[in-house]
């Protein structure tokens, strides 16, 4: 990361919530083009070596993101976003939680609710990431897990991406 980006990385256990903030070098239209097109979105969500891998896409209220995160081993965990409601390049609310190949939801983690909202500063663009648990239990599995490490990692590769397109 840019050591001139803002970060934020909060954590409220008593609202079950974790609030990320990050900023990125580039104009709102294009950070939120590489949350929204899966083309970009498989090069930056899993942090490295792992990579995304889309099965299905459909970015519209009502919609859905079926994908793995696919180790360098070749191991796969699958996840699905479902799209609940979006404002063109302001924000999108989502229901995320793992699942098996075919959607079907897992047992193993229940899903979290998503609000993504990108703002613009100064040419840059703040990406707000407000995630919300139905129990705090989950939150921590989540933790456990190296969520914090792994999504601040997929975030340096955003950056990559970002740079890439100038």
């Amino acid at each position: 990361m840019k050591a001139n980006l803002f970060l934020n990385f909060t954590v409220d256990k008593e609202n079950k919530k974790i609030n990320v903030e990050r900023e990125f070098a580039a104009t709102v239209a294009k950070v939120w083009a590489a949350w929204t097109e899966k083309e970009l979105l498989e090069q930056w969500w899993a942090p490295k070596p792992w990579k995304a891998r889309t099965k299905e896409m459909d970015f519209r209220e009502g919609g859905h993101w079926l994908y793995a995160m696919v180790g360098p081993e070749g191991e796969e965990h699958w996840a699905r976003m479902e799209y609940k409601s979006l404002t063109t390049q302001q924000s999108y609310s989502a229901v995320d939680h793992f699942c098996d190949e075919s959607g079907k939801p897992s047992d193993f983690l229940p899903g979290s609710q998503w609000l993504i909202s990108f703002n613009e500063n100064n040419g840059n663009t703040i990406v707000d990431v407000l995630i919300t648990f139905n129990e705090l239990s989950d939150l921590e599995k989540h933790l456990e897990m190296g969520f914090k490490e792994g999504f601040l990692m997929a975030f340096e590769n955003l950056d990559e991406v970002l740079e890439q397109q100038q």
